[in-house]
């Protein structure tokens, strides 16, 4: 079948799908969860051979180890994300419920109501967790969703689609609820960020040249899940122990993900005692360090950085490094070469603390703690369809409520307008 016209055919039946799912009552959904979670425990080693094939397939092709890292469906993996889809099941549900009421001078009553928003098209790459997160978000929140993931997971994400939808179905799951696109074909994007009246909302989750391939074509409302060039900046009256745990941790627990800082900016009064003792820890650890003039001569054998390395996500073990002479610099330096995701300040300043707060335009800001936090799960959401770097609508990590809009139902008792 042609790719326009299979994606069409999918939109269509997503439509007629999320309009069964904006009837299901809270009790129904959390039921066909909860057997959605029980069937991808069923078929675990059904996912993990799915996965190993497309591991292989990755290894091939010379994917990096760190992007290897986000494929790789382990048992613990596999278990959170079972996990995460029996936590959504057990969380409020959002929609139906009353945001705000009031009553006008004239007797109306005035209510605003969370609504599902539709249909969803997600568009990604390479983490097979997004399949089964974003698959129980939006069915949760009522929507239906289309997925289309990398080709370099298309084994796994496949495997566990046929999962959710066995396991929904089992309970009364509407057909077409959960739908991924088969084809790897790129040409599949295009055709689904222009489905205008049967794709509601597109999520990209992914490097740039899938966001501006998104952005070029798309027709619909896109909410950007963009890179993370993510900062920690050591202020003047930081704690050198905490500085340095927490520059670790940033870098190095997981490098593959967009909350993994890239740049690490150090005020340079407290540069030549601390900025030698990071960069002996984070060789131990393997991670290749670059650096501006100042961080070199106080570490001479750094590599040095180009202008481009201030903007670019590694996703890696690779670390930019840059000597500032004042707080509203380092704001500065953030708010012009980051991606406006997370970044992270240390220090014992509230004064100083609180203007990083203010003036650092990001969707999560941190003081005295790892940028690593920014996730669905560490918030308290459960599992989360992504973090938005844009600013209407949601931003920073996206969980049910924020897969919801909302409408005004307006009661009367006969009034009319003068």
């Amino acid at each position: 079948m042609e790719i326009q016209t299979e994606i069409s055919a999918m939109g269509e039946r997503a439509v007629t799908a999320s309009r069964v799912l904006a009837s299901l009552s809270a009790r129904r959904k959390n039921v066909i969860l909860q057997a959605m979670a029980d069937e991808l425990d069923a078929r675990g080693a059904d996912i993990k051979a799915a996965n190993e094939e497309d591991m292989q397939n990755a290894r091939q092709s010379g994917l990096s180890e760190a992007m290897l890292d986000r494929l790789k469906i382990s048992d613990s993996r596999l278990a959170a994300m079972i996990k995460g889809v029996r936590d959504i099941a057990g969380q409020k549900d959002p929609v139906g419920s009353v945001i705000s009421r009031w009553i006008r001078p004239n007797g109306l009553e005035i209510l605003k109501i969370r609504v599902p928003i539709g249909v969803i098209g997600i568009i990604y790459e390479s983490r097979p967790n997004v399949t089964v997160d974003s698959s129980a978000l939006c069915f949760k929140s009522s929507n239906a969703v289309i997925l289309r993931g990398g080709r370099e997971a298309a084994q796994s994400n496949a495997a566990l689609v046929a999962a959710m939808q066995a396991g929904g179905a089992r309970k009364g799951m509407p057909a077409d609820a959960v739908q991924l696109v088969s084809t790897t074909d790129r040409a599949a994007i295009q055709a689904l960020v222009q489905l205008e009246g049967r794709v509601d909302l597109i999520i990209p989750r992914g490097g740039e040249g899938l966001i501006r391939t998104v952005m070029e074509h798309a027709r619909v409302p896109v909410i950007k899940h963009y890179r993370g060039v993510c900062h920690v900046y050591i202020d003047a009256d930081a704690d050198a122990n905490m500085a340095l745990a927490i520059v670790e941790n940033a870098k190095c627990q997981r490098p593959g993900v967009c909350n993994a800082i890239e740049k690490l900016l150090v005020h340079e009064t407290i540069a030549p005692q601390i900025l030698p003792v990071i960069a002996a820890r984070l060789r131990e650890l393997n991670v290749e360090l670059r650096g501006d003039d100042a961080a070199r001569a106080i570490v001479p054998d750094i590599l040095p950085a180009t202008e481009s390395d201030w903007t670019e996500e590694y996703l890696d073990m690779i670390l930019t490094i840059g000597i500032v002479k004042s707080d509203d610099a380092a704001i500065d330096h953030i708010n012009r070469y980051g991606s406006h995701h997370s970044d992270a300040i240390v220090s014992n300043n509230t004064v100083a603390n609180k203007k990083f707060c203010v003036a650092v335009d990001s969707a999560a800001v941190y003081v005295n703690a790892s940028t690593r936090f920014t996730d669905g799960g560490e918030f308290g959401m459960g599992a989360e369809i992504g973090i938005s770097t844009d600013k209407i609508h949601a931003r920073g990590p996206m969980g049910v409520e924020e897969l919801t809009t909302y409408k005004y139902v307006v009661r009367g008792k006969g009034q009319v307008r003068d």
